[in-house]
């Protein structure tokens, strides 16, 4: 049997084990798309993340479809299972949980010297905003936005946010999500006056730096702000329109929008 009718059969099974109503499977190449039984629509489009306001910006009508409606599932491309893989493994390594994987022996060094700098070490930190950017609980009812951390450093007034990346460049790095990190770090450890982020490129062994400081949280936010508004707006109106772009046609799942070209 092939790989996709694996995969498609596996995730089959588990939207079924999590309550899910699979209406219709289809298959395109090596990627397949199920869709689900509608769902009452939101109120509101928090609790939010990096990923899902993202998502909502690529094209609102792929994101009512993925993430509202769920008439669709993404598939798990084999990038994000090696990224879940490594992110995993380094959350066991550097607390010296675990020894790291010989497959990604690669990234030893790097991470080795993480390891050595001074500091109180989290790995996959699960922070939490409400909606008055107080700190709250990762699953605390009144949480309205939602962060990991892949690996948080404090050292007194100071803090280091890493966030690992296995892509196979960093050309069109986005540092939002680093951001995003070091705003809720400032949150959450107020004593921090100043936040240096990093995003690890370990395949290409590359880094993307930048530096957060604790007087810049109010201009920072007040961008981070306008864009959840402008979500939370169509997820009240029940407006999703589509924003068509060159992906369209082979990479969308979505069949009804008229951009796909497959429908």
């Amino acid at each position: 049997m092939s790989d996709v009718y694996t995969r498609c059969r596996a995730a089959v099974t588990k939207a079924k084990d999590r309550g899910k109503k699979v209406t219709g499977l289809t298959i395109h190449g090596e990627t397949f798309s199920l869709t689900f039984k509608d769902k009452p629509m939101p109120q509101r489009f928090a609790p939010w993340a990096y990923s899902k306001i993202k998502a909502f910006e690529t094209c609102p009508k792929q994101f009512y479809h993925m993430r509202i409606a769920k008439t669709y599932t993404e598939p798990e491309s084999d990038h994000l299972l090696y990224g879940n893989e490594f992110h995993k493994a380094a959350e066991l390594y550097v607390p010296d949980k675990e020894d790291l994987p010989k497959k990604f022996d690669f990234a030893r060094p790097v991470l080795d010297s993480l390891k050595a700098l001074p500091g109180e070490k989290h790995c996959e930190l699960k922070l939490g905003l409400t909606e008055d950017l107080e700190p709250c609980g990762f699953f605390d009812k009144n949480v309205w936005w939602r962060g990991v951390v892949d690996l948080l450093i404090i050292d007194g007034d100071r803090a280091r946010v890493v966030d690992y990346k296995t892509g196979k460049s960093a050309r069109y790095a986005d540092k939002g999500q680093l951001e995003l990190m070091a705003m809720a770090t400032f949150k959450h450890y107020p004593q921090i006056k100043k936040v240096q982020g990093a995003l690890l490129f370990v395949v290409a062994n590359d880094m993307i730096r930048e530096a957060y400081l604790q007087e810049a949280q109010t201009d920072l936010w007040s961008d981070w702000l306008k864009r959840y508004t402008a979500a939370d707006k169509a997820v009240r109106a029940n407006v999703f329109n589509p924003r068509p772009s060159g992906l369209c046609r082979q990479h969308c799942l979505v069949l009804e929008c008229p951009h796909n070209g497959r429908s």
